[in-house]
């Protein structure tokens, strides 16, 4: 039986690097599933990108094209690659999977909120420079969806117990309110220093602004992480595991 395929679903870009951290996760999520693989009847999964908007392909069309030299298709897993459940993970990406019309596609929960990323964005501020006592201000894209607002709610308490400080939550496209607002009030209370922990996968339009909201130091995006590929390949590894138990039966 052909091992099911797995489709990371991104939110598409016109920053170039954002692109290619996307194919970069892809090609490391690769490597992982292929770790440890050998022997007859086994082989790494197919992994393809596909995206939700601004870019192709869409997760349509990369669901048709799974198909073996034999013309049979070939299962598959698709794994969203959102740090928060809105919109495109309850509308778009089940619309997608229903308009490919493949026979056998099981989709796994979002990247986020995880104890993991919370690991990395801790990683990521104290290489910025944050050390305890600096306030933290969590920033993430925002959303006009309230399960993703409330994702991003439990991501930011992820974060705060493990740095055991409190952080306070920005948003930098969507919602209220803005990081530069809550990097003013944490200043005008008689803050010192202000760092922003970085709720973003990847470098572009939304970490520049970040750049410019006034803290005293602004963290990397989560990015291409040993720690992420894991996340993905055991979201990955679950729902294959699941979606081959349910085929053979």
């Amino acid at each position: 039986m052909t091992a099911p395929a797995l489709v990371l679903v991104a939110h598409g870009t016109r920053s170039t690097k954002g692109v290619q951290m996307i194919a970069a996760l892809a090609e490391a999520v690769t490597k992982e599933l292929g770790a440890g693989i050998s022997g007859p009847g086994t082989e790494t999964p197919w992994v393809r990108t596909a995206f939700v908007d601004v870019l192709g392909p869409s997760p349509s069309e990369v669901l048709r094209d799974l198909v073996t030299p034999a013309g049979e298709s070939v299962p598959a897993v698709v794994v969203p690659a959102f740090l928060a459940s809105g919109y495109h993970v309850y509308q778009d990406v089940p619309r997608e999977v229903a308009e490919s019309d493949h026979p056998a596609v099981t989709v796994t929960p979002a990247m986020g909120p995880d104890p993991a990323l919370a690991r990395i964005m801790a990683m990521r501020l104290r290489a910025a420079g944050w050390r305890e006592g600096d306030a933290v201000v969590f920033a993430a894209a925002g959303s006009s969806d309230a399960r993703a607002r409330q994702d991003v709610r439990r991501a930011a308490a992820l974060l705060a117990e493990h740095l055991g400080v409190p952080v306070r939550i920005g948003y930098v496209a969507t919602g209220a309110p803005r990081v530069p607002e809550v990097v003013a009030e944490l200043r005008a209370a008689g803050t010192d220093r202000v760092f922003v922990a970085s709720y973003l996968l990847a470098h572009g339009l939304f970490q520049q602004r970040l750049q410019e909201a006034g803290a005293d130091g602004v963290a990397e995006p989560i990015g291409v992480h040993p720690a992420v590929v894991r996340l993905i390949a055991e979201r990955y590894r679950v729902a294959a595991g699941e979606l081959v138990r349910a085929r053979v039966r």
